[in-house]
């Protein structure tokens, strides 16, 4: 019997205070996902008076969430196997005491360097948290129904944060002031890592072997982070067709070409590329790269057409999406384990899939005299409804080739793809969009009619990503082997995705 059967054997006959202990173990690692999932979108709507109190720059202003997402998405993927080979546990909880104490130093910021600075310092904390969390969930819940339950309330927490955030900076910013949404993670990263302490079991990592790959990680972590930075930052502002663009993503690939090259001579890789061989782990962080970056549609030109175009204010925009979250959390959390096990992981891609790409498109016809009720809410539950299905699903699979000693790494890669996805949707539509814009004022249209085509360009182009992450899932449900098995466990995460 393997050792996944034995596992779920043994938590089967678990007392029943320590099963509690298992699930509210599950809660503080989804507090802790929360805040940094947090961190990413509270603070776009705390950037006008961020602004203004410290004197950036229109251009220099990016740096308050660029800071932030290069050291995040850069050492996701080193994070994640720092915790295979040492600790998840000590990884978690490392990342989780710098990444509060750097939000304190945020709060107390007087200068722009000095935020900026500390913004970098918690994105290198909470890449240190997000990473191993995944990882840790698989190995707490081995047995694929309670499996299914807990990545559901882990995707929710992932995905529908980000528009938490926005409510939160909202509240927070017009409440008291911009330096709150800092201050609000001490409380909440001091009880979460106390909890940590006492509820995470103490883990032991496989260690370095033969030695460190301190060759492989220098590669691969400056291929991620000089990859995010060309898309946010050259990519973003010169176009992609720019000189500057162009040589630091030749730069970028040159460096993941030489990690690839690195790990598959050392012989103690970072990276064993044998995790990438998986038809479900690489499909699945595919289509997750493909449909963030398409629902940045929504997150990123649906905020800017309900505060530029319908007047909204933060709070007022926070609320606006609000039901699109409980839409994600009901199914994610409710029945998402459900359907999974009904169905199966595959079958449930596509019609979430289709849902998202179907409220992007919904999106695509907003007016110039648009109302909320009419042409943002059901977009918006479209949307959410489509990411309740089909993200837990996509967790279950991206995590179902992994053994026990690289769920870690699994861990980090399904968040360097979502983190990936994200920068590239966002320069991309931000990119499109504004052009778009530009063209249609000098053709003489009126301010608002070239916002307005603005968003729905960048609201197909959504739909359009959204439609490829459908090919790829349409060609990994081809290549599955039948319905899951609703009765038994299987005797392997692997196996058990193929089924599904």
């Amino acid at each position: 019997m393997s050792e996944t059967v034995e596992a779920a054997d043994q938590g089967s006959r678990r007392a029943p205070g320590n099963e509690r202990s298992r699930w509210t173990a599950l809660v503080v690692l989804c507090v802790g996902m929360l805040m940094i999932v947090l961190d990413m979108t509270v603070v776009n709507v705390a950037l006008p008076a961020i602004q203004d109190d410290l004197g950036f720059s229109q251009s220099s202003l990016a740096w308050v969430v660029n800071a932030y997402l290069i050291p995040f998405g850069g050492l996701l993927l080193l994070a994640g196997r720092l915790g295979d080979l040492v600790s998840r546990r000590g990884v978690f909880i490392t990342g989780l005491v710098l990444f509060t104490a750097a939000s304190v130093l945020c709060g107390v910021a007087q200068s722009q360097e000095v935020l900026v600075a500390a913004r970098f310092l918690q994105g290198v904390g909470g890449a240190m948290t997000s990473a191993v969390i995944l990882g840790m969930i698989v190995t707490m819940f081995p047995e694929p129904r309670e499996q299914a339950k807990a990545i559901g309330m882990y995707a929710f927490v992932a995905s529908a944060g980000g528009s938490v955030g926005l409510l939160a900076g909202g509240v927070l910013t017009q409440a008291m002031n911009w330096h709150w949404i800092f201050f609000i993670n001490l409380p909440v990263g001091v009880v979460t890592g106390a909890l940590a302490l006492r509820l995470l079991d103490k883990d032991r990592g496989i260690g370095f072997g033969t030695g460190a790959d301190i060759a492989g990680s220098a590669l691969i972590t400056g291929a991620l982070m000089l990859g995010v930075y060309t898309i946010v930052e050259p990519a973003a502002k010169l176009g992609w067709g720019a000189g500057r663009t162009l040589g630091l993503g030749a730069v970028a690939v040159g460096l993941l070409v030489a990690f690839v090259v690195r790990e598959q001579t050392a012989r103690n890789p970072l990276v064993p590329l044998r995790i990438f061989a998986s038809r479900n782990v690489s499909s699945a962080n595919t289509i997750q790269a493909l449909t963030v970056a398409g629902m940045f549609g929504m997150f990123f030109l649906g905020v800017l057409y309900l505060q530029q175009v319908l007047g909204y204010d933060a709070l007022q925009t926070g609320l606006a999406f609000l039901p699109t979250t409980i839409v994600m959390g009901t199914l994610s959390v409710r029945y998402s384990e459900r359907l999974i096990m009904r169905f199966g992981a595959k079958r449930l891609l596509l019609p979430g899939l289709a849902l998202i790409a179907g409220g992007l498109a919904l999106f695509a016809r907003v007016p110039v005299d648009g109302t909320y009720l009419v042409d943002v809410l059901p977009s918006s539950l479209l949307i959410g409804t489509g990411v309740g299905v089909c993200f837990p699903a996509l967790m279950t699979l991206a995590m179902s080739g992994a053994t026990p000693e690289d769920a870690g790494l699994a861990s980090g890669l399904v968040n360097t793809s979502a983190q990936v996805g994200a920068a590239l949707g966002l320069a991309v539509l931000a990119t499109l969009s504004a052009t778009r814009t530009e063209n249609l004022l000098e053709g003489g249209a009126s301010a608002t009619s070239a916002l307005i085509g603005g968003y729905q360009l960048g609201f197909v182009v959504g739909a359009v990503l959204v439609v490829a992450a459908i090919a790829v899932a349409v060609s990994l449900r081809q290549a599955g082997h039948g319905p899951a098995p609703k009765t038994h466990v299987i005797d392997d995460q692997s196996a058990y995705a193929e089924a599904c």
